[in-house]
This record gives structure tokens, C-alpha cells and sequence, in this order.
């Protein structure tokens, strides 16, 4: 059975007032097997941010479901949503979302201090993320004292450290420049191979080269998908671009 599974996943918002409706997801349909890494394209508008938040409990379906090992998440009540987001899922976003009166240690220590977990056993799982990481001598040091690159290797040890099931990444190298940007998907890679399931939203072409598989949505459906394989990097590149073409070229009109 896949990790995640997503079904006739809809998502329609109304506009102030109720004057329109507006349908951002429409009949939604994939599986993330364990292991995988998968990036998520397509245009500003096309659904992927309202997919991600459906993905992260941070919003709720019109209609379908998402399953997360067995468990629906529209199943889960409200009070249960922070906590089952915690031990399940870990984030890293765009803009890093560090506390900057907190140090690196704190913040990639503060999904375990909200569950719970004694200081030792914190410091066992973290020392080797940092040190796979390449931050363990960093970790002292607050976030505006370190750069863009070191601050999101914080952040995806604070996203590691809970063991999660699946990882969401939200534009990941977004605001790196190009050798941090490297340097992180190809951390990525390595955690990829090291059993971690990532499922990340991307603009990014290069980026996207790096995944396993690449799914792109146009106007809320999921239109096509690519499988990394055997394919060089220079000819993943190629076909993503190719389908990112497809996607902004007129459809042909129904006869």
C-alpha cells in the first residue's frame, strides 16, 4: 500500500460575500509509495500551494481525501490535527520559518520540546542530523548570524528530527542562491536514499531534476507526470521543460 494517497481531491473556495466559487483543486489523484521523492509543478495558479496545505492538515478538501498510512486525514478531528502534524509530518519552507531569538539548537530542538522529550534523548538525535547536515558547529549561533544555506539545513533538521513519516518542502531553494541551492537538494538526494519520503512544490527546473518523479498541475488537475529512471540530468531537464511548455500552450478547443 502507498504512504500517501490522494483521491478525487477537490477544493473549491468562495469569494467574499459568497459572490463566485472558484475551484482550485478538481478530481485529484496520486500515491507517493514509501521512499519516493517527488516534486510538484506548474504555473502561479495551477493548484499547487492549495494541494501542499491539503497535504500538510493545514486545510481541508471540498471533497476526496487524503490518506497518510492508512489514516484519513478529513477523519482527523481539529484537536488532533497539531499533534498528529508533529509526530507525522516534517516542513521546510521558502523562508525558512526560524525563531531568531531562538539558536539553531532551539529551533531544531522545538518539535520534541512540544512533545515532551527530555533533553538527552533530544541531543541523541540531533547531534548526528547536524553533523550529516554540516552545521553541528553552527548550532550556538542565532539565524540572522548564519546564511541562507545554513539556515535551511537548520530547518530540515528541525523537519528530520522527529523521524517524520513524509516531508513537505514548499519552494525549498527559493530564496538560496545557486551553490546553496545545489548543495541542499543534493542533501535531499542523500536523505532520499537513506529511506525518507519527500514530497516538494518547486519552480525551480533543476530542482525538480532531482526527484525521482515530477507531477505538474494545470488548472487544479494533475495533466502529467515524468520518472527520473535511467534519464541523465540534462535530459530530465529536457522533458520537464518540454511539459512545462505543454502546460502554458492553448488546449485545443473541444470539437
Amino acid at each position: 500500500m502507498a504512504l500517501l494517497e490522494i483521491s478525487h481531491l477537490q477544493k473549491i473556495y468562495v469569494t467574499r460575500l459568497g459572490g463566485a466559487q472558484v475551484e482550485a483543486l478538481h478530481d485529484v489523484n496520486f500515491s507517493v509509495e514509501e521512499g519516493e521523492f517527488v516534486a510538484i509543478m506548474g504555473e502561479s495558479g495551477s493548484g499547487k500551494t492549495t494541494l501542499l496545505n491539503i497535504l500538510a492538515a493545514l486545510d481541508r478538501p471540498t471533497a476526496g481525501d487524503v490518506t497518510l498510512s492508512g489514516i484519513p486525514l478529513s477523519g482527523l478531528p481539529e484537536r488532533k490535527l497539531a499533534a498528529f502534524r508533529r509526530e507525522n509530518l516534517g516542513f521546510v519552507f521558502q523562508d525558512f520559518n526560524l525563531l531568531d531569538t531562538f539558536t539553531l539548537e532551539d529551533n531544531i530542538l522545538l518539535p520534541l520540546v512540544l512533545e515532551g522529550v527530555k533533553y538527552p534523548q533530544m541531543r541523541e538525535r540531533m547531534v548526528p542530523l547536524v553533523e550529516m547536515l554540516g552545521i553541528a558547529r553552527l548550532i550556538k549561533k542565532y539565524p540572522y548570524e548564519v546564511s541562507g544555506g545554513q539556515k535551511q539545513r537548520a530547518a530540515v533538521a528541525r523537519a528530520l528530527i522527529t523521524n517524520p513519516q513524509l516531508v513537505l518542502a514548499d519552494e525549498p531553494t527559493g530564496a538560496l542562491d545557486s551553490r546553496a541551492s545545489d548543495a541542499l537538494l543534493g542533501l535531499f538526494e542523500r536523505i532520499n536514499r537513506g529511506g525518507q519520503t519527500i514530497v516538494m512544490v518547486t519552480h525551480s527546473v533543476r530542482a525538480a531534476c532531482r526527484a525521482g518523479r515530477v507531477l505538474f498541475l494545470r488548472d487544479g488537475e494533475v495533466y502529467h507526470q515524468i520518472y527520473r529512471g535511467n534519464l541523465s540530468e540534462d535530459d530530465m531537464f529536457q522533458q520537464i521543460s518540454d511539459a512545462l511548455t505543454l502546460a502554458t500552450s492553448p488546449r485545443e478547443e473541444e470539437a
